[in-house]
């Protein structure tokens, strides 16, 4: 059997390559790219996708034939164990987009001194006898990534994750997770900070309280629960927990009381998505902690109102150090001695009846608790309804991030939701960089809200919501300005318009998106139909508007759009080629439209080859172009398309 001798720091910080120079260029994926019009790899890159081609004629080949299914090494001596670690992690995600990953190349990567593993693009590669050899070579890891691996039973992922004590970046989304694992997870990830454990269907609600440091009760009954509860002195430091979409619990409320019971037991958590997540919120801003009893007493755990106490004092406690370090870092002047809320004498014990106020006297400053209630530290929340908008902007007046659903009510018109949204979501007016809907009504019921939240937002997401030749998405794209991000997946409208002469401005008036760098329409479509109707024909200048006055867009989905889309883009290749021609004598270039575009989608359009081409020649960036179903291009087109450049062109 091979030995193995460790990289010593000072090889390792020698063979780690020197980036300086380079305060130029962008980290952007894995790779170094200048701001500059066309992409310069590095050296370490190039040297990197010379590796990656070769590998699989060279080392892959040799271990596969020779070693691979007639030993089991411990450890592999070989040219991978004299790379930075952050190198072999970049070359594993590198093979892995390419689909060159293997059972073999995936033996040779995995060297001791590695610190970052995901392996959510081959899900199929995660055996139980590769996590044996994870669990025994890479005991140094950080970050891991299993998501989809469903092969894997809950035992051996328990096995795993024990060996790997390190661990501060988990995603285990998609996997047979159950209790037990998340029950390893708070045992021997002491540091972890980020757990997903997304459409995990065998994870109970309940059972993600593990996470909180609770001691189970190995009995339900109140008398036993009395004297056999704790909680351990320091909970996961988790700062992000996303677990939507996963498994049922015994009763309907169970994801809400689990909800609550995360939000009060883990302080440093900054994002969250999790069912009940709304419900939750109101529950403890009401104070209504008798709703929580049963699930309490069911599962074995300290009661709801007996947490957000300790929660409470936790706080309190944290405002008075912030205090006094305050007054001991002043400029010398006198200060009055703060007085700790829970000395002797303050008449404040915890076993008192709650809720309780607290007073803190600093230079004539008063804190009430009791009024100023508890502050949740949440930036990031995912799993919320409108409803709950008013109770999360209470606990959490620091966020910069929202996900929500909402549902259709009968008894709330388009024009009161609009409102409600717009009251609620004023709290975070001028702080807000993400917001994302899931609604099915109109996008006209969204205005007034996106006229309150649109100013600061970078990210803008609505998904399910109705179209018709009126919508204003001009007007959308006008209250959202400093937009990078624009996704849309909607309904095409079910009434028609036809063509007429006034729909074309002179472009001057329209808005523009300049830093827009991902754009995605995209139109749902009945499988029996070839192509979509054509039935939004002003549709046509929200697109021009939108690719011409968004010259550092990198990523365009436009996908089964109810308007002609060759034509537009025509038009825009034209006025490009106009203005390269007009300042042909510059020295300055000005951005152009689709200058910078790397991979496009347009899926179920009326776009031709020529105009695809035209598309290619333009950008040195583009790596992917996706033309499937697209009724206008033939197979022999695209065949003869597959050939130009380094470009991907899928077509079926």
């Amino acid at each position: 059997m091979p030995l193995f001798r460790a990289l010593d720091e000072q090889a390792e910080a020698k063979a780690r390559p020197r980036r300086r120079g380079l305060r130029n260029a962008k980290w952007t994926g894995s790779c170094w790219r200048t701001h500059g019009e066309d992409t310069v790899l590095s050296l370490t890159r190039l040297c990197l996708l010379s590796l990656a081609d070769n590998m699989k004629n060279l080392w892959v080949k040799d271990y596969a034939d020779n070693y691979l299914d007639h030993y089991s090494f411990r450890y592999i001596m070989g040219p991978f164990n004299l790379l930075p670690g952050e190198l072999v992690e970049e070359l594993t995600c590198l093979l892995s987009t390419r689909k060159q990953l293997s059972r073999a190349a995936l033996h040779l990567l995995l060297v001791p001194h590695l610190r970052g593993l995901s392996l959510e693009k081959c899900p199929g590669l995660v055996t139980p006898a590769l996590c044996a050899h994870i669990a025994a070579r890479c005991q140094g890891l950080r970050s891991l990534d299993l998501s989809g691996a469903q092969q894997l039973p809950p035992k051996v992922l328990c096995e795993t994750i024990s060996s790997l004590p390190v661990l501060r970046w988990l995603s285990l989304a998609g996997m047979p997770c159950d209790k037990s694992v998340i029950q390893t997870v708070a045992c021997c990830c002491s540091l972890l900070q980020h757990l997903d454990v997304s459409c995990c269907h065998l994870l109970s609600p309940a059972a993600l309280l593990y996470l909180c440091g609770v001691i189970f009760s190995p009995s339900s009954s109140s008398s036993v629960l009395s004297s056999s509860l704790s909680l351990t002195p320091s909970p996961l430091p988790l700062s992000s927990l996303l677990a939507l979409d996963i498994g049922f619990g015994e009763q309907e409320g169970d994801s809400t009381m689990a909800a609550a019971y995360l939000l009060l037991s883990l302080p440093c958590l900054e994002r969250v998505a999790l069912e009940g997540l709304g419900p939750a919120c109101r529950l403890i801003e009401q104070r209504e902690f008798s709703q929580a009893d049963e699930f309490a007493v069911r599962e074995g755990v300290s009661r709801l109102h007996v947490v957000w106490r300790e929660r409470i004092l936790r706080q309190g406690t944290e405002n008075w150090m912030k205090m006094r370090e305050g007054e001991s870092a002043g400029s010398g002047d006198e200060k009055e001695e703060v007085e700790s809320p829970f000395s002797e004498g303050c008449g404040c014990d915890i076993e008192d009846d709650w809720p309780f106020s607290l007073k803190i006297q600093t230079e004539g400053v008063k804190q009430d608790l009791s009024q100023s209630g508890l502050i949740l530290q949440l930036r990031d929340v995912k799993g919320v309804t409108c409803e709950s908008l008013g109770s999360l902007g209470n606990l959490c007046p620091g966020l910069n991030s929202i996900s929500m659903n909402i549902e259709q009510q009968e008894d709330i018109g388009g024009r009161r939701l609009g409102m409600l949204l717009t009251t609620n979501l004023w709290t975070w007016s001028g702080q807000l960089r993400s917001l994302s809907f899931i609604y099915s009504g109109p996008v006209v019921d969204l205005l007034p809200a996106m006229q309150v939240a649109g100013c600061s937002l970078i990210s803008l997401t609505l998904n399910g919501v109705k179209t018709s030749p009126d919508t204003p998405l001009l007007e959308l794209i006008r209250v959202c300005p400093r937009l990078r991000d624009l996704l849309i997946s909607a309904e095409p409208p079910l009434t028609p318009q036809y063509e007429t002469n006034n729909d074309q401005q002179d472009g001057q008036d329209l808005p523009q998106l300049p830093n827009l760098r991902s754009l995605k329409l995209s139109f749902s479509y009945e499988h029996n139909q070839m192509k979509p109707l054509m039935s939004w024909m002003s549709l046509k200048e929200v697109i021009k508007c939108l690719l011409v006055g968004s010259p550092l867009l990198e990523k365009l989905s436009l996908i089964s759009l109810p308007c002609p889309l060759n034509c537009v883009l025509q038009d825009t290749l034209r006025n490009v080629n106009f203005d390269m021609n007009f300042n042909a004598d510059s020295t300055s270039l000005p951005l152009l439209p689709l200058g910078r575009i790397e991979h496009i989608d347009l899926l179920r359009t009326d776009v031709q080859m020529s105009t695809v081409k035209s598309m290619m020649q333009l950008s040195k960036r583009l790596k992917y172009v996706d033309v499937s179903y697209c009724w206008r291009i033939s197979q022999r087109e695209w065949l003869d398309c597959r050939r130009f450049r380094q470009v991907e062109v899928v077509w079926v």
